[in-house]
């Protein structure tokens, strides 16, 4: 249970941090121009749905790579890889072809850029906090090595 809030947050606090600065501070001219999002954007709906995915997201993550063998950097890359494609498609794709927008182009390239600096951080962070320390049994017995 440990591992899922951790995987959870691991993609909640980078996912909230990063989409509100992106979008409502970095970016927030950019995607004014694009004209996609209403003026009076409510944080809280994104907040849920960023629940809700971080949810999903730490179920798929120890169901196909908490487990798995290998370096950690090939974990991170492996389920950086998957979410960022499937989460590109429901956030950038879905949306690029049923909201109105100035440029379908640009809003693809900005979005797109936000998935995988997301998903860097994401990843590097769910791998990160998946690392388990060695129990004390065992740190007492490598010690007396």
């Amino acid at each position: 249970m440990k591992r899922y809030v951790s995987a959870m947050l691991a993609y909640l606090v980078p996912t909230f941090a990063l989409g509100f600065v992106w979008h409502l501070v970095l970016f927030e001219s950019f995607y004014n121009s694009l004209a996609i999002y209403r003026r009076d954007i409510i944080v809280p709906f994104g907040f849920l749905s960023m629940l809700i995915q971080a949810a999903i997201f730490a179920w798929f993550y120890d169901l196909a790579f908490a487990s798995r063998p290998g370096r950690l950097w090939a974990k991170a890359a492996a389920y950086g890889a998957a979410g960022a494609t499937l989460s590109w498609s429901f956030t950038t794709l879905a949306v690029a072809a049923k909201n109105i927008m100035s440029s379908v182009p640009d809003y693809l390239l900005i979005e797109t850029a936000f998935t995988i600096v997301q998903w860097t951080l994401v990843a590097a962070a769910t791998v990160a906090t998946s690392v388990r320390s060695p129990s004390p049994t065992r740190a007492s017995a490598l010690e007396g090595s």
